[in-house]
Order: C-alpha cells, then sequence, then structure tokens
C-alpha cells in the first residue's frame, strides 16, 4: 500500500502566527459580535418586532393617568437666629446640610405617618379613585359560593395608604435641596390636592416633632449634665492621685526622668569620645614600643606623632643630643675611621640615648594606660547610670499610659459636660421657639397633559430589550449550535484541511442543462473531435469532455447506465460551483499522491445521507474527464448506493471478484465517453459479516489487481458509526476524505466516530462539507459565504 503524508493537510499554525492568535483585541471581539449578529439575524429581529407589538398593544390599553408635582426646599437659614448660640455653629455660621440628611427627609415624606395624614385630611378613605366596588365576573362569581364581608375601618386605612404609597413619588432634584413630591391619579384635580396635602402634612409633621424632641431633650439633658460633671470631676482627682502615687514630676511641661535621661545620654557619648581618644593614642605609643628594630630617624618621626612627646622635656633634650652625637659620630667617622675607639665610644653614648628614649616613651605609654583605664571606668559607670535612667524611665513611660488615659478620660468629661450645657441651653430656646427647616417653593397644580403611559420610551425601551433579549437568543442558539458550518469548524474538529464546501445540490439543479441541449452537444462532439478525451495534460479537457455516457451505450454490454441524474451533475454543469469544489478535492489529492503511480483514495462520512456517494462519484468522473485511468468501487456492501445510482442493473461485481466466481474484468462496467470504470457491488441479500469480507484476502488480492490496472481508485465506503466496515479498509485504502453534510451533522458524533476508529487519524487527508445552503453559509461565513454570495463566479463564466 502506498503511503501518503496527511500532515501535509493539518491546519497547525506557524511560529510567528501563535502568538498573535494567542492575544486577543478588540477587533476580534468585535468581529466575533458582528458575526454572532449575521448569524442569528432572523431571530434578533423577529424578537425586536415582538417586544415593538407588545409594547404597542400596552401603550394602546393603558389607563391614562395624571401628574401633579410640589416642590419644597430644605433651608436650615431659619434657625441661623437660634443656631448663633450653638457650639457647632460659631460665629452665627450655619452648618450645611449633608447628603444624608435631604434623603432622611425624602423618606419621612414617604413614611406612613405622613400618609396617613394625608388620608384623613382629604377623607381618601370614601373617594371612589381609592375605595372602588369590584364589579368584575370572578367577584361576582365567588359572591355566589362564598359570604363577602365588609372590611374594618382599619383595614381599609391601610388598603387606601398602599395605594397612596404606589402612586406617590418623592425624590431630590439632583443634588440640590429641593425634593419633589409627584402623585400620579386618573384624576388631574384630585393629583394636585394630595401632593400639596403631602407636603403640608410634612411641615406640620416637623414642627411637631422638633416641639416633642426639643422638650424630651431638654428633660434629658438636665439629668445628664449632673451626671458628667460628676464624672468629670471624679476623673481629675484620678489623674492628680495617680501623679502622687508613682512620683510622677512635670519639670517645665517635661518629664523629670526624660531630663536625667536625655543628660545621661549627652555624659556617654563623651565618655565614649575619651575612651576611644585614649586608646587611640595607647594603641599608637604601643606600636613604637613594640618595634625595636626600627631606624633612629624612622623612630624620631613616629615620636614626633606622639602629642606628648613632642611637650616631653626629656625627650626633646635626648633626641638633641642624640643628633648631636649622630652628626659627630659621622665627622669621626670620615677623619679617623669607623673602627676608632673615640668613634666607638660615640656609638655607646647613642645607644645610650635611645635607651633613654625608650624609657621615657614606655613612662609615657604607662601614662596613657592608665588614662585609658580612668576612660573605660567613667564610661562603664555613665553606661550603668544611663541603664538606671532607662530602668526608671521605662517605669515612668508604663506609668505614663494609665496616666494619659486617665488624663483623657478627665477632659473627654469636661468637654462632654460643657457641649451637654450648651446642648441644653439651645433646646430650651428652641422648645419656646420651634421652626421648621423646610418651605414650600412650588404649589401642585393640575396637569394638563397625561404622564402615563410613556409612549415613546415604551417603545424605545422594546427595542433596546427587545435587541438585547434577542441577542441571548441568538447568543443561545449559537451556544447550542454543535452542528458544522464552516471551514473552521471542520478544521479545527479534525485538526485537517477542510479541502471543498460543495453547495447543495438537487434534482431540479441536476436538469438544468438538459444533455440533449445543442450547446452541450456542440462541447461533446468539438471534445471527440479535438481528441482531448484520453490527454491527461489538457487543462481545457476539463470543460469539453462529454457529460453523460448514456447516449448511445444503452444495450451495449459492460457500459454504464447512469440513471441519477445528480450523479452526472460534474458532467451536465461543467461550470458549477459544485463542480469546481469537486476539482479543488482533485488539486488536494495531487498534491497528496505527487510520486504515485497509482492513488487509493476511499470517500466516507461519519453518518449515512451526508452525500459521501454523490461526493465520491463526481470526484471519479473529474478524474475521468482529466484524462486519467479511473476506476470507482462501490464498498459499500451494506447499503450500495453508488451501485443503485450508476448500474441498476448490475447482476454481478464485487462480491463475485472476490469470491472468485467471476474474473475481474468481467464485473468491471465502463462508461464509453469518459472512460470511467467502475465495480459494483450487487447484494443478493443482506450480507452480516461485510467487514470480514472487505479484510480477506481475496479483497487485498482484488485491490492490488485494480493498482495493476488504473492511476485512480475511488473508493465509496460506508459510514463510519452505523457500521465497523472502514476500520477494516485500512489497509487497502492510502487516504480518506471525510465527508460532512453541513448544517446537521453534530459534532460530538463525527469527534465519537473517529474515536472509534483511530486507524484512520494519520490516514485522513481532509474533509469536504457537503450540501451547503449558499444563501445561510453568508451568515456563518463573512469571506467564503460572500464568496458565493456575490457570484464571483460570474467574472470567469462560470454558472449554476
Amino acid at each position: 500500500m502506498l503511503q501518503v503524508d496527511p500532515k501535509a493537510f493539518r491546519t497547525a499554525p506557524t511560529a510567528p502566527e501563535q502568538p498573535q492568535r494567542d492575544q486577543a483585541t478588540s477587533q476580534d471581539s468585535l468581529l466575533a459580535f458582528r458575526a454572532l449578529i449575521r448569524r442569528q439575524l432572523p431571530y434578533i429581529v423577529l424578537t425586536v418586532i415582538a417586544c415593538v407589538g407588545l409594547a404597542s398593544a400596552y401603550c394602546m390599553t393603558a389607563e391614562k393617568k395624571y401628574t401633579s408635582t410640589a416642590a419644597l426646599i430644605i433651608d436650615s437659614r431659619k434657625t441661623q437666629m437660634l443656631n448663633q448660640q450653638s457650639t457647632s455653629s460659631p460665629m452665627g455660621v450655619d452648618t450645611p446640610l449633608d447628603s444624608a440628611t435631604v434623603d432622611s427627609q425624602v423618606e419621612i415624606l414617604k413614611s406612613d405617618k405622613v400618609g396617613l395624614a394625608v388620608i384623613k385630611d382629604l377623607d381618601l378613605i370614601h373617594n371612589p379613585e381609592f375605595v372602588s366596588k369590584d364589579s368584575s365576573w370572578l367577584s361576582s362569581v365567588l359572591g355566589l359560593f362564598f359570604e363577602r364581608t365588609p372590611p374594618s375601618e382599619q383595614s381599609l386605612t391601610r388598603l387606601v395608604l398602599m395605594q397612596l404609597q404606589r402612586n406617590l413619588a418623592v425624590k431630590r432634584k439632583a443634588l440640590s435641596y429641593v425634593i419633589e413630591v409627584s402623585y400620579k391619579s386618573r384624576d388631574p384635580e384630585l393629583s394636585a390636592h394630595i401632593a400639596n396635602a403631602v407636603a403640608e402634612a410634612y411641615f406640620v409633621d416637623a414642627l411637631e416633632a422638633k416641639y416633642q424632641a426639643s422638650k424630651r431633650a431638654a428633660s434629658w439633658l438636665q439629668d445628664r449634665l449632673k451626671e458628667l460633671r460628676a464624672q468629670a470631676s471624679a476623673a481629675d482627682r484620678a489623674v492628680a492621685d495617680y501623679k502622687a502615687k508613682n512620683n510622677i514630676v512635670d519639670t517645665g511641661g517635661r518629664l523629670l526622668t526624660e531630663q536625667q535621661l536625655a543628660e545621661t545620654n549627652s555624659a556617654l557619648t563623651i565618655a565614649r569620645a575619651q575612651t576611644a581618644e585614649a586608646q587611640a593614642r595607647y594603641d599608637r605609643l604601643s606600636s613604637i614600643l613594640n618595634d625595636e628594630n626600627r631606624d633612629v630617624n624612622d623612630l624620631f618621626k613616629d615620636i614626633a606623632t606622639v602629642t606628648d612627646s613632642l611637650r616631653n622635656d626629656v625627650i626633646t633634650r635626648l633626641r638633641q643630643q642624640y643628633l648631636d652625637l649622630s652628626a659627630r659620630e659621622a665627622d669621626w667617622s670620615k677623619r679617623y675611621g669607623p673602627q676608632h675607639l673615640a668613634v666607638v665610644n660615640i656609638r655607646n653614648q647613642m645607644r645610650e640615648i635611645r635607651k633613654s628614649i625608650t624609657d621615657e616613651l614606655r613612662r609615657i605609654g604607662e601614662s596613657y594606660k592608665s588614662d585609658l583605664e580612668i576612660a573605660r571606668a567613667r564610661e562603664a559607670s555613665v553606661q550603668a547610670s544611663l541603664k538606671s535612667t532607662i530602668d526608671q524611665s521605662n517605669d515612668t513611660n508604663q506609668a505614663q499610659i494609665v496616666l494619659r488615659d486617665l488624663d483623657s478620660n478627665a477632659q473627654s468629661a469636661r468637654a462632654l459636660a460643657d457641649n451637654f450645657l450648651q446642648l441644653y441651653m439651645l433646646s430650651v430656646q428652641q422648645q419656646s421657639f420651634p421652626m421648621t427647616d423646610a418651605r414650600l417653593i412650588t404649589d401642585a397644580s393640575p396637569p394638563l397633559t397625561a404622564s402615563d403611559p410613556k409612549t415613546l420610551v415604551i417603545i424605545l425601551g422594546a427595542i433596546m430589550g427587545g435587541c438585547l433579549l434577542g441577542f441571548a437568543v441568538g447568543w443561545t442558539r449559537d451556544a447550542l449550535d454543535q452542528v458544522v458550518r464552516t471551514r473552521d469548524d471542520a478544521e479545527a474538529l479534525l485538526g485537517v484541511s477542510c479541502l471543498a464546501v460543495t453547495p447543495r445540490i438537487g434534482a431540479s439543479d441536476a436538469t438544468k442543462l438538459s444533455r440533449g441541449s445543442f450547446p452541450v452537444r456542440m462541447l461533446r462532439a468539438s471534445g471527440r473531435m479535438l481528441g482531448i478525451g484520453r490527454e491527461r495534460s489538457s487543462v481545457n479537457a476539463i470543460d469539453v469532455l462529454p457529460t453523460n455516457a448514456s447516449e448511445g451505450a444503452v444495450g451495449r454490454p459492460g457500459s454504464l447506465l447512469i440513471a441519477d441524474d445528480i450523479m452526472r451533475y460534474v458532467q451536465d454543469s461543467p461550470f458549477s460551483r459544485f463542480t469546481e469544489a469537486v476539482r479543488s478535492i482533485k488539486v488536494a489529492a495531487d498534491i497528496a499522491f505527487m510520486d504515485h503511480k497509482t492513488r487509493v483514495i476511499g470517500f466516507t462520512s461519519a453518518l449515512p445521507n451526508e452525500g459521501k456517494t454523490t461526493i465520491s462519484a463526481s470526484f471519479a468522473q473529474i478524474l475521468a474527464l482529466a484524462g486519467n485511468k479511473v476506476v470507482l468501487v462501490d464498498a459499500d456492501i451494506r447499503n450500495p448506493s453508488v451501485t443503485r445510482a450508476l448500474a441498476p442493473t448490475a447482476t454481478q461485481g464485487l462480491l463475485d471478484v472476490v469470491l472468485g466466481k467471476i474474473d475481474l474484468d468481467s464485473a468491471i462496467l465502463k462508461d464509453p465517453e469518459t472512460q470511467l470504470a467502475f465495480l459494483p457491488t450487487v447484494v443478493p441479500s443482506r450480507v452480516a459479516q461485510s467487514s470480514e469480507f472487505l479484510s480477506s484476502s481475496g479483497m487485498a488480492k482484488t485491490m492490488e489487481a485494480l493498482r495493476e490496472k488504473y492511476d485512480w481508485i475511488v473508493v465509496d465506503l460506508s459510514p463510519l458509526t452505523p457500521v465497523i466496515d472502514v476500520r477494516a479498509t485500512s489497509r487497502l485504502i492510502d487516504a480518506y476524505v471525510l465527508v460532512i453534510e453541513w448544517g446537521r451533522t453534530d459534532r460530538d458524533a463525527i469527534v465519537q466516530a473517529l474515536k472509534d476508529a483511530p486507524m484512520l487519524h494519520d490516514q485522513i487527508i481532509g474533509s469536504v462539507l457537503n450540501k451547503a445552503n449558499v444563501d445561510v453559509l453568508n451568515r456563518y461565513d463573512s469571506y467564503r459565504g460572500n464568496y458565493y454570495y456575490k457570484n464571483y463566479y460570474s467574472r470567469y463564466g462560470y454558472v449554476d
């Protein structure tokens, strides 16, 4: 069996493309959104139309209502005269109201207390709009079976209050202090009365609430003020007692321990500096004394770096004597020689002087050592004193924590007592002179036009809601759509290239070009006269070869009788989209079998009725029209549909050849015009062991015999899911093409079919999307859909 490299048709992104694919851009999101709308546009439009229709029906049947609005403002300037002495408003300046205060007033206006006051003032429990008899047919029927008792006055009042609050709207106007009170009613006069009554009831309630609050506050503040004064005095006494108990003394606002700690820390710094200085002097002098082999000149240089040696008269005198003797020794050595007795004596004197200098330095060193020990002792003493002061400060700090807490409590108690005294004085004043912070700025008047229903708003809302709902419906449909509709779907699912998208054709399409029409006859005749039918290298042969072998072949032994018009569609319509798509399959097959002498290609599908038979027969005819030696083998033993379409009267075929009943040449039928050979399958009864038959040695020999005789062997196989016959052909077939019905075959069915036949994975060179609806394809694949939709074929003379 020839080996085909199907990896050439695998759809894997190249290295530079992969990072770009991983990056989700806003443009990709917009394109995906647009594609979704294109696919589901009919359903989105229907949803919008339904929503607009429902909204229009509501607008036409809804009851008209009128809305009256009264406006009031929350103004605290009225109480400025009383607030001038308040600690919260110094210098007579009002504290501005915050947003929460205004919102609280809005809730008060909508409260039950205000509503009940309005009901009482306007006697709404006897108003027909609030209390109307239920005259519906349901109430009449229920009244026949159940005795209805009239509601109590309390229940009736609650019902009226619920209706009043349902039609009442209170809102703040933007971020101002203005509050609008609106009421909606069927009667414009009643709506104005109720809106004004709500505002008036709010003013009365505010005045009463202030008076009662001031009265209660004055009584409570008086009692509380006595308690706070007692608490402040007790807190002050606690602070004084705690200071005396813990020896906490202040010196000019600063604790005594803190002052001692600062002074001790400064003394420690000075002691450490003195210790370091003494240590440095001692170390320097020790290094000079430890180096006994040092040159005299270097010794004098180092001695000059010791401060005390410069001020030492003994060292200065000895150094001078040593220098004089050194000069004399040099002079006498030149006169009398270095070994003269006088020169030797001078040298001995110089040695004694050097020893005397060293002894004097050692004495200075002992003095430095003593100073160092004194400095260290002083530093240790200061360090101990600092530690003691720190411990004492820590204890004082711990006490300070409690002291600060006590002092804070005392200050808080005094401040609270002062505040309560001011509040008490203010509450007494307000009790005698209560005022409300709100005033009416606009009276409600009867409206001239109805406010409900808002037709324009409802229609626009219905349109927007319909768009959103339609998009949701479309997205749901798109998410639940598990069929294959585009090349990208097929390639992503199978991992191989989609070789072609063939449009749906039917009997009406197949008969558009009559096989007996004059133009077709002229094409066939010119093809025979030019001898193009058997030339493989002639490109134009694809367009001018004869399209039907049934003419003149009836009654001829071994000839084909094509009974189905669809099976000869590529012959009758060589310029159609379908035929061009089949040619693209041929190009892919030529690439896959580029270096092979004989090619065996099988056509299968996941489910029945996906069009694999039509595709395989059309593919074989395209190869034959190109001048190739082609044989079409019907290997669908369970359902030999190719045989029923091309040779319905055949009496022997593939089974007889494999079983050795007849030879191969006797079973093959041939189209005299296209020279397409066909090996039918004639099944007199149902064959149960069809897979064993296809995997038998006789079948292998038959295929080998076909390889020797033909350039192409096109095999129509059974579907993958219903039967297992295709799995038995993996050693007979070089490559497979999987036919998928567009918009019908479920993805799970394809995945499961290939999962059950793992031996076919590496032999599938591509897939074919068959029976595509060109009009619907435009919505799912914008590029390839427009490719069909805009009739780009017509530029090159192609027609359907």
